[in-house]
């Protein structure tokens, strides 16, 4: 058969059981394996500088969604993948049953360079899937403080009105001796976000 006969298959939802098959220990199911896969992306050793990347997912009717399951990959400090050992360069982390916020300790990720050779913002690729969701959506955060990178970013500069890229930017807090960058994922509705046909 040839690509061209080939048809495609039909999507299915993650549905209910998300958590089962990819965060079982979260769930309380035990013995699955030792933890959950993506739960922990950096170890001590690690250089760069430590954040905390929290934000909900919320549905269109402001609703937040306490079923998804939500994934990052990004660089490393100094804008590499998967040089490091002592850095995962991903991770998974559910959203919480009660609040529906979801959070990653991580490091800041340095510049890549893109396909055409012109360096990206520093941001994190992130991919979000929940009951209800047919094919997992993805989308970028940017860092709020990189104004001038973000200016020149080839992915983020192709999102035209100014609003509509605002929904992929995350805002700085400075807590206690954290920092910590908030992006909620707004998945329909006022100020949804930003996802790319990937």
């Amino acid at each position: 058969m040839s690509p061209r006969e080939l048809k495609e298959s039909p999507s299915q939802t993650a549905g209910p059981y998300v958590h089962i098959g990819c965060t079982p220990n979260w769930l309380g199911i035990d013995g699955v394996w030792d933890a959950d896969l993506g739960q922990v992306m950096v170890t001590p050793e690690i250089e760069g500088e430590r954040i905390l990347v929290k934000g909900r997912v919320i549905d269109g009717s402001g609703v937040a969604v306490k079923d998804a399951v939500v994934e990052i990959w990004q660089a490393d400090a100094k804008g590499r993948y998967n040089a490091d050992p002592r850095f995962a360069g991903w991770g998974r982390q559910p959203t919480d049953g009660e609040t529906g916020e979801f959070r990653f300790e991580t490091i800041k990720p340095g510049r890549v360079a893109g396909p055409d050779g012109r360096l990206m913002a520093p941001h994190l690729t992130v991919w979000i899937v929940a009951r209800g969701i047919n094919v997992g959506l993805h989308t970028r955060m940017y860092f709020g403080d990189e104004g001038e990178a973000n200016a020149s970013d080839p992915v983020l500069t192709r999102v035209y009105d100014p609003k509509r890229r605002q929904t992929l930017v995350a805002v700085r807090i400075d807590e206690r001796d954290q920092i910590v960058y908030r992006f909620d994922i707004r998945l329909q509705g006022e100020g949804e976000t930003v996802f790319f046909d990937m």
